[in-house]
């Protein structure tokens, strides 16, 4: 019998390895693909700006009125994308929460800690807080109030962050009134921490008045007499 040479065997080169480490893009609407590869090339977008968009959402249509197709249409990422980055909805609106006290809570309070008169601070917040209210195209209110009204007293999660809000703000607000009654500005009779919290409770039926009465005359009536409970 004829001997049967045996196939030739070939050894197989090894594959190259790639770093691996945090991915920070995602797939977005506009994403490109390389139809000769087949793969998608993503794009990236920034966490910051598509956060703030949500938060827009959810400040002016509420939580349970906002769905998920409301989000992503808005924040122009994709489903995958958003649940990727930010979780489910209810993830993403406390990280609206914590962004809206990151921007818009602490400029307000940055008027409160600025050196000098604490009467003139207490002044500057509630303008500074008209004026905002006025501004073409912002939503009505405060995210903080509003989700307060809506979902703090029967969801722990909300109670909880919109609180450690309204507390950062009352005590800005009792720093604020003992610099004054230190300066002979508020009488030092009064209590500071009773004055910070009608400050405070002020600020926040201040938002509920911007929202449902939003004209500039309403607004500052309301900031007239309660900057007038400090006389």
């Amino acid at each position: 019998m004829g001997c049967r040479e045996s196939a030739p065997r070939f050894r197989l080169a090894a594959l190259p390895t790639f770093p691996r480490g945090p991915y920070h893009v995602f797939l977005t609407d506009r994403s490109e693909t390389d139809t000769r590869r087949g793969m998608a090339r993503p794009k990236e977008f920034e966490h910051d700006v598509v956060l703030d968009r949500a938060m827009q959402v959810f400040w002016s249509r509420g939580y349970q009125a906002t769905s998920i197709q409301h989000l992503v249409a808005r924040m122009g990422i994709q489903r995958g994308s958003l649940y990727a980055t930010f979780g489910d909805k209810r993830t993403l609106f406390f990280a609206a929460i914590d962004r809206y006290d990151r921007v818009v809570t602490a400029k307000l309070l940055a008027t409160l800690e600025h050196p000098g008169s604490g009467k003139d601070a207490i002044r500057r917040f509630f303008r500074l807080k008209v004026e905002l209210s006025m501004e073409p195209g912002r939503p009505r209110g405060c995210l903080v109030t509003n989700s307060t009204a809506e979902l703090a007293s029967r969801d722990r999660g909300t109670a909880t962050r919109v609180g450690a809000v309204l507390t950062k703000i009352e005590s800005a607000f009792h720093r604020a009134v003992v610099r004054a009654q230190k300066a002979g500005e508020i009488d030092p009779a009064r209590n500071p921490r009773a004055l910070a919290r009608f400050l405070t409770s002020s600020a926040q039926g201040l938002s509920v008045m911007a929202k449902a009465s939003p004209g500039r005359a309403v607004l500052e009536d309301i900031v007239k007499v309660t900057l007038a409970a400090l006389e």
